[in-house]
């Protein structure tokens, strides 16, 4: 059975998924990242995506991920097209990763930052790190030179966390500075994660 230990490890664009998925890292967990997979799907699949937009997303020969995430943040069709393409291969990877983690018999984590938007993974247990999209805002503009209209198109290009909170099994709010989230994460996996019947 696929995803058999698995927990899918969501949230938005500026929640702190990844600070998150890293604190896990750090108490001795597995995490398969979807983005890092993602970026190599992107690199194998480059004729294709250059196909579709043409040599406008190429930096000295190279797919630029900025001119690309401004094209398909802009345009709905052109980002379906794409995901067509990516999402396949991505979770051919994840399943490839995955199984290698199964046989260990331990949970593990699995980054995926479009689980719900995307609903390709059969998991139970899922794991939302939430913020208020005011603070989801201030973290990107610190953290991407993007301006106001960019970032909503990004947040705007996913279910908001309000609904992913109603659709997640444990949710930690992430509205905090580091140290909270860090006594967040001991929380969920002192109390909740030992309790979770795989």
């Amino acid at each position: 059975m696929n995803f058999q230990y698995a927990i899918a490890l969501t949230g938005g664009i500026g929640s702190g998924k990844s600070t998150a998925a890293s604190l896990l890292k750090l108490y001795g967990y597995a995490i398969i990242d979807a983005d890092t997979i993602a970026h190599k799907a992107l690199e194998q699949s480059t004729e294709e995506v250059i196909e579709i937009f043409s040599d406008i997303i190429l930096t000295e020969g190279k797919i630029d991920r900025k001119k690309l995430a401004n094209i398909v943040f802009k345009n709905k069709a052109l980002r379906n097209k794409l995901e067509n393409l990516l999402h396949p291969r991505i979770k051919e990877y994840i399943l490839e990763q995955s199984h290698l983690l199964d046989g260990k018999n331990i949970p593990y984590f699995i980054d995926i930052p479009l689980f719900f938007e995307t609903k390709h993974y059969d998991i139970e247990e899922t794991l939302l790190i939430f913020v208020e999209q005011s603070t989801q805002i201030e973290r990107i503009k610190k953290r991407n030179a993007l301006s106001d209209e960019a970032i909503l198109e990004r947040i705007n290009a996913q279910i908001p966390l309000h609904q992913k909170k109603k659709l997640a099994k444990y949710v930690i709010n992430n509205n905090g500075d580091l140290k909270n989230l860090q006594k967040e994460i001991e929380k969920y996996l002192q109390n909740y994660l030992p309790n979770i019947k795989f």
